[in-house]
C-alpha cells in the first residue's frame, strides 16, 4: 500500500510540473501585436451607398438578408455619396477615388449574405432594383477589420466598425467595396440588376425622377453616360 501511494505521488507530481512547465513557456510567449481582439467595437456594421462622378441616384428603398437569413427592411435611402470634381473634363468613368461619408448602421444584423436596393438612376432617368449576392471572402474582410489592427499602425486600435459600401452606377450596375484593416477599400461582389417597370417610386410619382443638379445635367450633356465602364 505504501509503495502505491508513494508512486501515485510521483504521477501526480510529474503532471503538476510539466503543467507548469507549460504555463511558463505560455507565458513566455509574445502577445500578438496586431490582435484588436480588445479594442472597442461597434455593436452594428454600417453601409454607405456611393455613385459615379456626376452619375446621380436616389436610393428609394434597400433591404439586408444577414447569414442567418433575416430580413433588415429599409435600412438606408437617399441620396448616394460622390466625390464628384470638375464637371468641364470627363471625369464619370471607373469610381472615384474617396468611397462614402453618410454610413447607416444596420443593428441587430448578423453580416451580410445579399442586399436588395431598388434607386433611381437620375442620370439615365431609368429605375432600378435587385439584389448582390455578398461573397464568403467580403464577410472575411469584414471580420478582420475590427479584429485584426494595421499592421502600418499597431499602436492604433482597430476599426471601430465594419463597413460596406455598394457603389450603385447606370446600367443597373451595384459594385461591392469592403474596408480592411488599414481602412483600404477593397472591391469585392458585383450584379447587374433590372429595370423597375412602374419606375420611379412604383409608379406613384407619376414618371418624375428625383430632380438632377446642374453640374451633372452640364456633365452628362458633354460626355454622356459611359455604360460598361463600371
Amino acid at each position: 500500500m505504501e509503495h502505491r501511494t508513494c508512486c501515485d505521488a510521483y504521477a501526480l507530481a510529474r503532471k503538476f510540473f510539466a503543467l507548469l512547465g507549460l504555463f511558463l513557456l505560455g507565458g513566455c510567449q509574445p502577445l500578438d501585436p496586431l490582435s484588436g481582439a480588445n479594442d472597442p467595437k461597434d455593436e452594428a456594421w454600417h453601409i454607405s451607398f456611393v455613385q459615379p462622378m456626376h452619375m446621380e441616384v436616389w436610393v428609394e428603398i434597400s433591404a439586408v438578408e444577414d447569414i442567418q437569413g433575416r430580413l433588415f427592411r429599409d435600412v438606408a435611402r437617399g441620396t448616394a455619396y460622390a466625390d464628384d470634381g470638375d464637371d468641364s473634363i470627363e471625369v464619370a468613368r471607373g469610381w472615384g477615388r474617396r468611397l462614402g461619408a453618410s454610413l447607416m448602421p444596420v443593428t441587430g444584423a448578423d453580416l451580410p449574405r445579399r442586399i436588395y436596393v431598388r434607386w433611381q438612376s437620375i442620370a439615365d432617368q431609368t429605375t432600378y432594383k435587385g439584389w448582390v449576392d455578398i461573397s464568403e471572402e467580403t464577410r472575411a474582410i469584414m471580420r478582420r477589420a475590427t479584429m485584426r489592427r494595421c499592421a502600418d499602425t499597431p499602436q492604433e486600435k482597430a476599426f471601430y466598425l465594419s463597413l460596406l459600401h455598394p457603389g450603385l452606377a447606370p446600367g443597373g450596375i451595384i459594385q461591392i467595396w469592403v474596408r480592411d484593416e488599414c481602412r483600404r477599400p477593397i472591391k469585392t461582389d458585383r450584379a447587374q440588376v433590372g429595370i423597375e417597370p412602374l419606375g420611379p417610386r412604383q409608379g406613384t410619382s407619376q414618371g418624375h425622377y428625383y430632380p438632377q443638379s446642374d453640374p451633372s445635367k452640364r456633365y452628362i450633356e458633354r460626355f454622356g453616360i459611359p455604360y460598361g465602364s463600371w
